[in-house]
């Protein structure tokens, strides 16, 4: 088994498999009609293997604001290193339409199995 730090480097390196918590908000959409923003939270799929390192596929629901709420099926960043073979991954994207709308979000997912060394 390889920490990520040795998998970004090495591609025949081994993943271990693990899933991610993430949180976020979405950015502000209808500025002028209807200003408002949505939360969303899930856990990531398992590890995917990807070009030495690896990325999980993301899949949520927005909380539900004036009667509809916004999807989103995608994959994020490979791992990025936060040190002590700890990783964290990245997406920027858009949820999918509703109301007439969609909204731009950002996430850094939060730290694989926080708990590990326990």
């Amino acid at each position: 088994m390889c920490d990520v730090d040795n998998a970004i480097v090495n591609p025949n390196c081994r993943v271990r498999q693990h899933n991610h918590e993430i949180v976020g908000s979405t950015v502000v959409a209808e500025r002028c009609n209807d200003c408002h923003n949505h939360r969303f939270a899930t856990v990531s799929e398992e590890a995917i293997p990807y070009m030495g390192s690896h990325v999980h596929t993301v899949k949520f629901r927005t909380d539900s604001y004036d009667g509809h709420y916004h999807e989103f099926c995608g994959t994020s960043s490979t791992a990025i290193p936060v040190g002590d073979g700890r990783h964290v991954h990245f997406a920027k994207a858009y949820t999918t339409p509703a109301d007439g709308h969609t909204h731009e979000f950002r996430f850094a997912s939060l730290i694989d199995n926080p708990i590990e060394k326990c």
